[in-house]
């Protein structure tokens, strides 16, 4: 099995000598109640009244991501104008990554092959070439992500993928800036949108096509194809190492796990390494502890932290960053057998930490606590792992925002920053010692669960026990790394959460 890089589309900046067949414009409902707006022109005169008439009539409001497609009839080459609702004020990256998103998602509905989009009046005016690169990288995202169709076996497949191929950025007046800074985020935004589409292809691959070994599959793929260094150790080995966390909870299945390290050295110099760790759970019956039917076919998106992590590491091996990276995805299927582990077993970690299960469905704690540890030993000095952790960070968060704990608020602080960058939201849960007591056990040296109350801070306190004193950053993506309706540019699906954060923190 190998994941596939979808066909991208094509950006360009000011090629006013192409032809395009649908035009795309940002309006803001302060520009539309403006009485200067009567003899404004953001198209053509006959189209822009027709703008009007339909705000008046409140037909079209200007809201933020909302969009209004017209027919030009002939009065124009193209064959279609849309217009989308942009903030009256405060300009961003997000807005304007949302903006065309939506527009993406217009451009789809009318089958457009090929777009100019017209910038907005305050991007021409904005002469500082890292908010170029940015606002450029955030319009890159949001049409590559609004495109963004989740692939099936349905016969049709092909009839419903967008039918967008090349965009182009044209400022309504004379051009105030270089292409090289629209070049530079034109690139990136496409390094990015496009590692977290395969992020999310990953994520919705269904079980019985994405095994432990499948995944790892992909990982070596992808080294091989960026340049980085792979190594995927089987059962056998994982078992030579003490990897007990892992293979207890693999070891129900028919598909043994693995535990897979990707390696990048782009500051031989420097002794500072990354730690990125993935929960690769590629299937998650619950084991024993078994889940109940209803919605448990979305858990083939418990291997999202795995995704995350490859997705980031796509962006790494794209942009070649001076970091050093150490990404380790330790990859099972918890199942229920005859073989599977079973509430009250004791196992030892590769840590040498002991756990008494109490619960076979917190699992991927149980497989990030040796994922943690084969960094530590591969040289990382600083940890952020990824997971679809807890179902209590969803009673928390919703499917709003990711979870994060940790024991370094400076660390903390460089995530969140980047987060931000990114347009995608953390928030910080309490790590109280009350939180790690709940894991105390009589049997061995932690238990699995801290039970049902403030579990998604007792979770990441478990994972936190085997950072060995590094820094480090939890991330429970339970509720933000598959939506049950698309969001915006985020997917209905796998979402691909994280990669965008993760490229942003280390690119």
């Amino acid at each position: 099995m190998k994941a596939v890089i979808r066909m991208s589309i094509r950006f360009t900046y000011a090629a006013q000598e192409a032809e395009f067949d649908t035009i795309v414009c940002f309006v803001s409902r302060e520009e539309l109640r403006a009485e200067e707006a009567a003899d404004g022109q953001w198209v053509h005169p006959q189209l822009d009244e027709s703008l009007r008439t339909h705000f008046h009539s409140k037909l079209f409001n200007a809201e933020p991501r909302e969009t209004l497609c017209l027919a030009t009839l002939g009065l124009l080459p193209q064959a279609y104008v849309i217009y989308v609702g942009v903030p009256s004020t405060d300009l961003n990256a997000d807005s304007l990554r949302d903006a065309a998103a939506a527009a993406a998602k217009s451009a789809k509905r009318v089958k457009a092959v090929s777009v100019r989009q017209i910038l907005p009046g305050g991007i021409s005016i904005i002469t500082q070439e890292s908010m170029v690169i940015e606002f450029a990288q955030a319009l890159t995202e949001g049409y590559l992500l609004g495109s963004f169709s989740r692939k099936s076996e349905k016969k049709d497949e092909e009839k419903r993928q967008s039918t967008l191929q090349t965009v182009n950025y044209t400022h309504a007046g004379s051009q105030s800036h270089a292409a090289a800074s629209w070049d530079a985020g034109i690139r990136r935004g496409t390094v990015f949108a496009e590692s977290v589409g395969y992020a999310r292809d990953l994520v919705n691959l269904p079980g019985n096509k994405l095994t432990p070994e499948m995944l790892a599959e992909e990982a070596e793929a992808l080294a091989l194809t960026h340049g980085l260094d792979c190594e995927v150790l089987d059962e056998w080995s994982a078992a030579e190492q003490g990897m007990g966390g892992l293979l207890g909870v693999g070891q129900g299945s028919a598909n043994p796990p693995r535990m897979i390290v990707l390696h990048y050295t782009g500051a031989p110099q420097d002794k500072d390494v990354w730690g990125l760790v993935g929960k690769g759970i590629t299937f998650d019956t619950g084991g024993i502890s078994l889940k109940k039917p209803q919605g448990m076919e979305a858990m083939i998106s418990d291997m999202g932290g795995a995704a995350a992590v490859l997705g980031a590491m796509r962006i790494i091996g794209e942009l070649q960053p001076a970091v050093n990276v150490v990404a380790v995805i330790p990859t099972a299927e918890n199942m229920p057998s005859d073989r599977a582990f079973k509430p009250g077993d004791v196992i030892k970690t590769m840590s040498g930490l002991t756990i008494e299960v109490v619960n076979t469905d917190a699992e991927g704690r149980l497989v990030l606590a040796d994922g943690l540890t084969m960094a530590i030993r591969r040289g990382a000095t600083r940890l952020v792992d990824v997971a679809t952790l807890t179902g209590a960070v969803l009673v928390t968060l919703g499917n709003v925002a990711t979870g994060a704990v940790t024991n370094d608020e400076t660390l903390l602080q460089e995530v969140m920053h980047a987060s931000k960058k990114a347009g995608e939201r953390i928030w910080q849960l309490p790590a109280y010692p009350e939180f790690r007591k709940q894991l105390e056990s009589d049997a061995a040296d932690m238990k699995n669960s801290g039970g049902r109350f403030g579990g998604a801070s007792s979770g990441g306190l478990f994972i936190g026990a085997f950072a060995e004193e590094r820094p480090w950053v939890h991330l429970d993506i339970a509720g933000t790394a598959y939506l049950d309706r698309e969001r915006s540019w985020e997917s209905k699906g796998g979402t691909g959460v994280m990669v965008r954060t993760l490229g942003e923190l280390l690119v």
